[in-house]
């Protein structure tokens, strides 16, 4: 039984419900030549008389550029001038929602997101959290194996104790799966269990792992091929052989180190440090609880509006007005003249418009854009190493800066009659009510769509009552030979798979409700991610008052992006204060505040070291290295301390902006003034990615079309 309590902590954590997959892409890829990048900065610009000038100027309108804009807006009460700038014609990035003449809603990216505290706050402000909905928490993903489902162990929905006791003792619980699943083999359990629970090898201390290497350390192959890849290619759309396990799942990452942490665990059985954590994750959820006045929800539960996901951006564009720019098309960013001083304006970013080149004034500037739309000519004239970095091949992969690979959201609807009149496992019912969350397809089984969303079951008003609605996504790293197929060959692709998985032989043809062909997904935490994000960092704090960010820096699933919206919005307002520090002094505070805890945690007997001391490589505040083990300083930099000095004399009086030191990708490290405990969540399988491409490769859609044949 318990050898199953691990398989699902560490299913769960990766995606909670099977909520996953990728992001689309269609044909023609645009190719990038190599750039050559000044070794200097240009003189500053003077812009004339009608460049419009604004305190923070957000580029990109996706999910992390709107939901920042909206509350550098709304924590200031609109005092703080904002406009927020995008290629495309409308603000969302992935997310866009649509609902046809006939009542079907099909989203062209992400389906859902798993609940947490960010989304609720952001839809309490905006006046939509009437529009909430949520998932029955009963329903399982399912696994595609052996020519049958097998459904992963969730509980009832019950809160609290009750809500533990079902997900062990439940009839789809960890018990049931253990017992009597068929998803895995008993030695395949038999090894899970072992590493769960007595212990495994240690991590290796020359090299980072993969996914796949980290996962078969622990838990062994059977796991890996049949719980964990299809659930990494829903969220990543990538392949677990170059995908780096610290970086794209960084948040199970650490549990092994928890388990290490605990003295008696010798052997780091993981079972123990997963349920540590939970532990301590309750207690901080009960000391910050949401606010009163919010509606209630489950963390991690799926979640929608009723009009689909487009809802939110849809709000902030109306909330935000004139100060949202749309087909505005960020050519470079530049030095204004005489804007060295912080009460000035510093940079000036020449668009390109349908009126024409604009020129904005700004005094700060959030790029949110994707690493492929940074390669040209956006950043260099203000950080040339930057445009350098993202354009450079990685030795240990052979990509250029972050790889975005192409995925296809298909979504079709089938008669319920069309489906396998078969009752499934565990009380779940018929498979034409389709009860469940969706259906994932491990590498193994020789379906090419990586997962299939159950639309029309997850949330109400998605179809008519005699359909079925169907998400499925389709391609990624480990297939871009989607780019070579036609919109028709693409769809039947799908089709194909839907029948090998959730049809009978004799269904009709699918009726094509929309799609979606993205060129450029999800971008791929692979190996070495981290240490090209440390030194984007280390570019970043050299250049005062501009921030490169993005869902490569902070976690590409939907609440991820929101919660960056909400941090990063108090860095900025306090930048343009003044009362934020820069860079070096945070890290020279940083630094004493980690001797001082270590050496009060410390008996005078040489003890080990808490190996989860440590900030997280992904967080675009605090971008340190992501050590095994914690680099204990005993005092600062001599001369980072003189050259702060420099700078600024009076640093021991600044105290530290709270937000400036928080971890928005850190499920551990907790934001010390915000009203309630938020976590990174791993991305939701049948994710696709929200930020917006001001490249302008906006791919292909079908909407509305009539069957396919």
């Amino acid at each position: 039984m318990k050898f199953s309590v691990a398989i699902l902590a560490v299913v769960a954590t990766i995606g909670g419900t099977a909520t996953a997959f990728t992001t689309p892409k269609p044909m023609g890829i645009k190719r990038i030549s190599p750039l050559l990048h000044a070794t200097t900065a240009p003189p500053p610009t003077t812009p004339g008389s009608d460049a419009e000038k604004v305190d923070c100027l957000v580029v990109g309108g996706g999910i992390s550029g709107s939901t920042l804009a909206h509350n550098i807006h709304y924590q200031t009460s609109g005092k703080t001038s904002v406009l927020l700038t995008e290629a495309r014609d409308y603000i969302g990035g992935n997310v866009k929602s649509h609902r046809t003449p006939e009542g079907f809603l099909w989203e062209e990216g992400p389906n859902s997101f798993a609940t947490q505290p960010s989304i609720v706050r952001i839809s309490h402000e905006l006046g939509i959290d009437d529009q909430l909905v949520f998932a029955d928490e009963s329903l399982p993903p399912w696994v595609n194996h052996g020519g049958k489902l097998h459904p992963l162990p969730k509980g009832r929905g019950g809160k609290g104790a009750k809500g533990q006791f079902e997900l062990v003792f439940g009839p789809n619980g960890v018990l049931k799966f253990a017992l009597a699943g068929e998803l895995l083999s008993w030695p395949g359990k038999i090894r899970a269990g072992i590493g769960a629970f007595l212990g495994h090898a240690p991590p290796p201390s020359d090299k980072e792992e993969t996914i796949r290497e980290w996962v078969t350390r622990i838990l062994g192959e059977e796991v890996f091929l049949r719980c964990i890849d299809p659930f990494v290619s829903g969220v990543y759309a990538g392949d677990p052989m170059s995908l780096s396990m610290a970086a794209a799942l960084s948040k199970i990452n650490r549990i092994e180190r928890y388990s290490y942490n605990l003295e008696w665990n010798k052997f780091g059985a993981i079972f123990y440090g997963g349920l540590a954590r939970q532990v301590e994750l309750t207690k901080e959820r009960k000391a910050d609880p949401p606010a009163p006045e919010w509606v209630e929800f489950e963390y991690g539960n799926p979640g929608s509006y009723k009009e689909g996901l487009s809802t939110l951006p849809n709000a902030i564009a109306e909330e935000l007005g004139d100060r949202v720019r749309t087909e505005w098309t960020l050519v470079t960013i530049e030095r204004a003249a005489g804007g060295d001083d912080d009460d000035e304006y510093k940079y000036v970013a020449t668009y390109d418009t349908p009126a024409g080149e604009k020129l904005v004034l700004a005094k700060s500037i959030v790029s949110t854009i994707p690493t492929h739309a940074l390669r040209g000519s956006v950043l260099e004239n203000v950080m040339p190493r930057a445009t350098k970095l993202l354009n450079t091949i990685r030795s240990n992969i052979l990509r250029k800066g972050v790889y975005h690979p192409p995925v296809a959201a298909v979504t079709v609807a089938y008669p319920k009659s069309s489906f396998k009149n078969v009752e499934l496992p565990n009380g779940f019912g018929n498979l034409r009510d389709l009860p469940g969350f969706g259906s994932l397809n491990p590498r193994t089984e020789g379906v090419r769509t990586l997962g299939t969303l159950w639309s029309s079951s997850l949330f109400p008003g998605r179809c008519p009552e005699d359909y079925n609605l169907l998400l499925n996504y389709i391609g990624g790293s480990r297939d871009v030979g989607i780019t070579e197929l036609t919109d028709e060959e693409i769809v039947g692709e799908v089709d194909k798979g839907c029948r090998q998985v959730l049809l009978r032989p004799d269904a009709p043809p699918p009726k094509v409700v929309g799609m979606r062909v993205w060129p450029t997904a999800i971008p791929q935490y692979e190996l070495g991610h981290l240490d090209l994000m440390k030194e984007l960092n280390e570019i970043e704090k050299d250049v005062d008052g501009l921030w490169v960010c993005g869902n490569y820096r902070t976690g590409v699933a939907f609440p991820d992006c929101v919660t960056f919206g909400y941090d990063h919005a108090k860095l900025v307002i306090d930048y343009l204060k003044g009362d934020a520090q820069s860079p070096l002094v945070s890290e020279i505070k940083l630094e004493q505040e980690k001797v001082k805890e270590a050496v009060e945690a410390t008996p005078a007997a040489a003890a080990p070291v808490d190996k989860d001391i440590q900030i997280d490589a992904t967080n675009p505040v605090t971008m340190k290295a992501d050590e095994n083990t914690a680099d204990i300083v005993t005092s600062p930099d001599a001369s980072k301390v003189e050259k702060e000095k420099a700078v600024k004399e009076d640093v021991q009086k600044t105290p530290v902006a709270a937000d400036g030191q928080s971890d928005t990708a850190d499920p551990v490290t907790m934001k010390a003034d915000e009203k309630l405990v938020e976590t990174k969540s791993e991305p939701e399988a049948t994710t696709i990615p929200e930020e917006s491409d001001s490249a302008a490769e906006d791919g292909t859609k079908i909407g509305d079309k009539a069957a396919l044949r």
